[in-house]
């Protein structure tokens, strides 16, 4: 009973007691005016600190400042030397085509004809006449605000609408002036398009030649025609307009791994002359011949 009577009135041990009335007991002295001052001042100080820390981290250093620019300098420096060398090479490339179509014009017109009919299937030929434009623009999002992807233009709905343009009867499709090949590849890099790793932004502008009937009537029937209807959901722009007259400009030469030599149809006393055509590769027979201390097996 005596157990059970302690419990009941007394159920905070003595020494928890004691520790709790010397705290209520400290609190309940006023602190001094000194120490009121210094705690403002360890609280002033401890904030200057911490600013002036914060700044020191956030400001930016002379050296990376000064790395910076000089990187910023030579990308600048080599943008313009590779676009003044793009600039030779397509010049050079011009002078070269007017030399070989000259030449051509009086030797073979026929073989310059189907180099022309080449360089259009190829792409390495610009190509003008009717068409249609096929336009593609990003929903519109508010300034700082987060951009949901699905509200850009991917790699997917350039290729789904370029593949339904070829089968609708394109006869050239550039994409913002990429020219599109049959080594050509639209890709993505991030939130980047690619054009034959050529980054482009929207608007997409897709230009067809072909009937612009055809190709307008083709693309809405095809699978293209819907999947334009449903990015109109995430508020993605498409149009498509018929043009009586559009530009194609050439792509890249494509790189020449095999060649053969191009033998002339007539002869001269008994032995076949090699037609060297101006901006064509001719490679030697490969064929080993024997050597005199092998000889010859008669």
């Amino acid at each position: 009973m005596t157990l059970l009577k302690e419990v009941m009135e007394r159920p905070l041990d003595p020494g928890y007691a004691a520790a709790a009335a010397r705290r209520e007991s400290a609190d309940a002295v006023p602190r001094s005016t000194l120490t009121k001052a210094w705690m403002a001042l360890l609280a002033v100080l401890l904030g200057a600190v911490t600013v002036t820390a914060a700044v020191e981290l956030r400001k930016p250093q002379p050296a990376a400042v000064e790395a910076r620019q000089l990187l910023d300098e030579q990308i600048a420096e080599r943008q313009e030397e590779a676009d003044a060398l793009a600039a030779q090479v397509d010049a050079v490339g011009s002078e070269v085509d007017a030399l070989r179509s000259s030449a051509l014009e009086e030797v073979s017109p026929a073989l310059l004809e189907t180099l022309r009919r080449d360089g259009v299937q190829s792409g390495a030929t610009a190509v003008s006449g009717p068409g249609a434009v096929v336009t593609l623009r990003d929903a519109s999002t508010l300034a700082g605000a987060e951009v949901d992807p699905d509200t850009r233009v991917q790699d997917l709905d350039l290729q789904i609408v370029v593949n339904s343009l070829w089968a609708a009867g394109a006869e050239a499709i550039a994409v913002n002036d990429h020219r599109l090949t049959s080594m050509s590849a639209i890709r993505s890099a991030g939130d980047a398009v690619l054009v034959d790793l050529q980054p482009i932004n929207s608007p997409y502008v897709i230009v067809a030649i072909g009937d612009p009937g055809d190709l307008q009537s083709g693309l809405a029937r095809s699978d293209a025609g819907e999947w334009m209807v449903s990015l109109s959901n995430f508020g993605i722009q498409t149009s498509v307009v018929g043009q009586s007259e559009l530009d194609v400009p050439a792509g890249s030469p494509a790189d020449l791994y095999y060649a053969e030599p191009v033998e002339s149809p007539t002869t001269t006393q008994g032995a076949s002359a090699e037609t060297s055509v101006p901006g064509t590769t001719t490679v030697p027979d490969a064929t080993p011949q024997p050597s005199e201390e092998q000889g010859v097996d008669q």
